[in-house]
This record gives C-alpha cells, sequence and structure tokens, in this order.
C-alpha cells in the first residue's frame, strides 16, 4: 500500500491493476475550467478528472470559505462514483508539486481510506519518465465506498473560536501570511497566533518532495519540541494545507488536523480578529 507518494516508474507497473485508481486533479485557482482543459489536450492513461470544486467541494454560502468541505455522506456517495472501495489504491495527481492533488488524498484519509498516494513531480515526472499520455476521457465502474470518518483529523471554526494556546500553521505563501498581499481573499493577513511555513517549501528544485529527512528537520526547526499532533493546519481553502499535512506524515510525523475552512472562512466575518506580521517564535509549551 501507498499512503503518501508514488513515484512515476511504479505507477506505470500497475497501469493495467483495475485496483490501482488515478486521478487527474490539475486546477487554477483562478480559472477553473483550465484543469479540465488540459485533462482533454492530454492526461495520463486511466486517469479520470476530478474537479475541485464540483468533486470535492460542498457550495459556498459566502461565510463557509472557497473550497468547503462536503458533508460525509456526499463525498462518500463521489469516491462511490469514481470506483473506489476498500481495495482500490488512489494515485492522484497534478502540475502544481501535488498542491491540488493532495486536498483528494486528505478526504480520502478522512473518510478513512489509507492507500491514497500523490504522484511525485506530477504529470511532469511522468512525462520525463518517457510515458504516454492520451486525450481519451476515462470514466470507472461505480463501487461500493464505506466511509469511517476521522473526526480527530479535522477542526471546524467553532473548534477555534475562543480556544486557546492553539498551534496553528499558516500555509500560504510568506506575502499573504504577512498581510502584505492578498489576491484571493478579501482581508490580507492570518490567524493571530499561526505560524508560516509555505507549502511549497516541501519541495525541491524539480518539483519534487524534499526527503523524509529534510522535511523532518524542516518540520523540527519551526515545531520545536510540540507534538505535530498538536498542530491546526490551514491555507486559504483548505487545499494546499493538505500538502503540508502530507509533508508532515511523509517526513513519519505524527498527523496534524485541517482546518478545512481555513483563511477565506476565517476572514468572511469582519468581527473575528486578524493579525499581520511576525509572530513570535514558538515555546516548547
Amino acid at each position: 500500500m501507498f499512503a503518501t507518494l508514488v513515484d512515476a516508474p511504479t505507477l506505470h507497473a500497475h497501469m493495467r491493476d483495475p485496483d490501482w485508481a488515478v486521478f487527474d486533479c490539475r486546477f487554477d485557482l483562478e480559472d477553473p475550467d483550465a484543469g479540465e482543459g488540459a485533462y482533454l489536450i492530454g492526461h495520463i492513461p486511466g486517469a479520470v478528472y476530478v474537479h475541485l470544486d464540483r468533486d470535492l467541494c460542498a457550495p459556498r454560502t459566502g461565510r463557509n470559505g472557497r473550497h468547503p468541505l462536503p458533508p460525509t455522506d456526499l463525498l462518500a456517495e463521489t469516491f462511490a462514483r469514481l470506483g473506489i472501495d476498500e481495495h482500490v489504491q488512489v494515485i492522484a495527481y497534478d502540475d502544481r508539486g501535488g498542491g491540488f492533488a493532495a486536498r483528494l488524498w486528505w478526504s480520502l484519509r478522512y473518510l478513512g481510506h489509507p492507500a491514497s498516494a500523490v504522484l511525485d513531480g506530477g504529470i511532469q515526472a511522468w512525462i520525463e519518465a518517457g510515458f504516454p499520455l492520451t486525450t481519451d476521457p476515462e470514466r470507472r465502474s461505480r463501487r461500493t465506498f464505506v466511509p469511517r470518518p476521522r473526526p480527530d483529523r479535522l477542526v471546524t471554526l467553532e473548534d477555534l473560536l475562543g480556544a486557546q494556546d492553539l498551534l496553528l500553521i499558516d500555509s500560504r505563501s510568506r506575502e499573504r501570511y504577512l498581510g502584505e498581499e492578498e489576491p484571493l481573499d478579501p482581508v490580507a493577513g492570518h490567524i493571530p497566533g499561526a505560524r508560516n511555513r509555505f507549502w511549497g517549501t516541501n519541495l525541491d528544485p524539480q518539483g519534487r518532495f524534499r526527503s523524509p529527512e529534510s522535511l523532518r528537520r524542516s518540520w523540527r526547526r519551526l515545531l520545536g519540541t510540540r507534538d505535530s499532533a498538536q498542530a491546526i493546519v490551514y491555507c486559504g481553502s483548505g487545499v494546499t494545507g493538505c500538502h503540508n499535512i502530507l509533508s508532515m506524515v511523509h517526513a513519519g510525523l505524527h498527523e496534524p488536523r485541517l482546518y478545512a475552512g481555513s483563511w477565506s472562512e476565517w476572514c468572511s466575518d469582519p468581527a473575528r480578529p486578524i493579525a499581520t506580521g511576525e509572530e513570535p517564535p514558538l515555546s516548547d509549551g
């Protein structure tokens, strides 16, 4: 079973395995149709396209963030429709270093399906390895997906309000965290007390994940002696925060929790506090 990452040669070796399911998760926050368009131009053979907005999100209300997590029953129905059951090894990929594919990876883990991995290096790694693409749209036959939700992996807005001494990790770029710019949400800044670790830090210059040892050292510099299981990870809308969670699990650290509503939900109410600039280093409490 692959539970974090898989490389292109390993995926290629399993292309004819009916219990391996490949999903193309390419997406563009500024052009929601771009990922599906790229899929139709060329994708990994057998891959089914998964649309972030249509397949992995609930309807937006204006107060629940840009990519709200669907209810458990709706998410389970999506996975059944995509042909996933307990025997299926899921492989998700994109063209952004796993930044979007990680949302599918996390969603499956949240519903108790650990056999899910992200293609390290994405479709670029597949092409660089000399493997073919196809333009044929793919569909998988429906299977029975039995959800086994893990509510301990999710944090809601209500959990955050009034809580003390939270270990919050903001996965957005440093500029957005500091409040110097905000291209997607109406308010700039971060949740008070959060520390910043941009999700792109997990990748090397070739767009592949750094080694588990390197990731572990990087996280330890941020967390100090704090247990990563205490951490609550967020981003702009609960997508790239999953990439930071993936990097922790791949590094052999305890899995943190995700605040799925993230900054876009938090900042939707002007009564909630916001912070800008740096926060002091974490204490060892």
